[in-house]
């Protein structure tokens, strides 16, 4: 019997998740959290075989999360269930030691394949995300660019970023100017919406 723990904020698809895994006669739901401060009590206290997360939770990202299992030595499998199919996100979850990415609109057959094949220690990847993925190219924003394209996306002025990240004005512009030019972008918030939908911020 392979042990799974569910993470997903949104309980009515955690709780169908649960009930078609149920059915299946070889896996057993043996935790489900809704936040992703939640997943690291849960694996120390379930000893789940897979972990399956959502990647937007409150508390912690299912991408930290994986990151953070991982770094522990968590002997879990992490397969990320996620409606967020962004390149980016692939790339960052590899990284992370997921061995599973599937699009919460695929069957539950799919997802019941990718449990059992990142619990014999293979992968399994969603193969359109996969194509897009690599079709993609590598992140080309370094850290500084994303992060301000971060604090961008919600709404944070140029001055605030400044302050907030003990720059100048100019030295922001700067990173926002390159950023744009990196993504093709008119404006500084058209840069941070296409990193957020590449998956990068």
């Amino acid at each position: 019997m392979i042990r799974v723990l569910l993470a997903d904020d949104e309980h009515l698809i955690r709780g169908a998740v649960a009930a078609l895994l149920g059915l299946e006669p070889d896996l057993e739901v043996v935790a489900e959290v809704g936040r992703g401060d939640e997943v690291a009590a849960a694996v120390a206290e379930h000893d789940p075989d897979v972990a399956v997360l959502d990647i937007e939770m409150p508390g912690v990202d299912g991408l930290t999360v994986a990151e953070r299992l991982t770094a522990s030595g968590a002997r879990c499998s992490i397969c990320i269930l996620t409606s967020f199919g962004r390149p980016g996100y692939l790339r960052r979850a590899m990284a992370a030691g997921v061995r599973g990415f599937v699009a919460k609109d695929a069957p539950t057959e799919e997802l019941a394949a990718a449990i059992r094949k990142v619990h014999d220690g293979g992968r399994y990847l969603d193969a359109e995300l996969a194509a897009n993925a690599m079709a993609a190219g590598d992140n080309p924003l370094t850290d500084r660019e994303r992060e301000i394209l971060r604090l961008t996306g919600t709404g944070t002025g140029t001055a605030q970023i400044a302050t907030r990240l003990h720059l100048s004005e100019g030295t922001v512009r700067n990173y926002l100017s390159t950023a744009m030019t990196k993504l093709g972008a008119p404006t500084r918030v058209a840069a941070a919406r296409a990193a957020k939908d590449m998956g990068w911020i």
